[in-house]
């Protein structure tokens, strides 16, 4: 039951512009699944999803590119473990990790092709990401608070 969930919820995000729990609680409603809002928190979770800008200049949920479960669980068993903190100074992301795991921390990031991010930097506990505006760094910043936030 899980697993035909989330592979919905990618299906769902997919196909339409969604920007909030309770826009995909409606839409997974429509195609006959009724869950909390809590399982749809939770999913959101696991499946790494985002939230980028929209062809309709509105904010949206994706997935990271070519995500799948199994690609997610893998995303999270490096980035939630792995991130102390998260914090942003003008366009510029700062993600401070635990000794030894900026690189495979920053090579997460980078297979997602997140919307709005020039480059990322690596060192040995710290990453860097350079955004295009701020407003993108902020939304990065609460992006990886939401995936490091048990």
């Amino acid at each position: 039951m899980k697993k035909k969930r989330l592979e919905l919820i990618l299906k769902v995000i997919e196909q339409q512009d969604i920007s909030t729990q309770e826009e995909l609680l409606s839409a997974l409603k429509e195609h006959g699944l009724d869950v909390t809002q809590a399982t749809v928190s939770r999913d959101i979770k696991e499946l790494g999803l985002i939230k980028s800008m929209g062809r309709n200049g509105k904010y949206r949920y994706t997935a990271p590119k070519a995500v799948d479960n199994e690609n997610a669980k893998s995303f999270h068993s490096i980035i939630a473990p792995s991130v102390l903190w998260v914090d942003s100074a003008l366009n510029t992301v700062v993600i401070k990790c635990y000794a030894g795991m900026a690189q495979a921390v920053c090579a997460a990031f980078d297979t997602m092709e997140l919307n709005g991010v020039v480059g990322t930097l690596a060192g040995d506990d710290t990453i860097f990401v350079l955004c295009r505006t701020e407003e993108l760094a902020a939304e990065l910043v609460q992006n990886v608070k939401n995936m490091i936030s048990k």
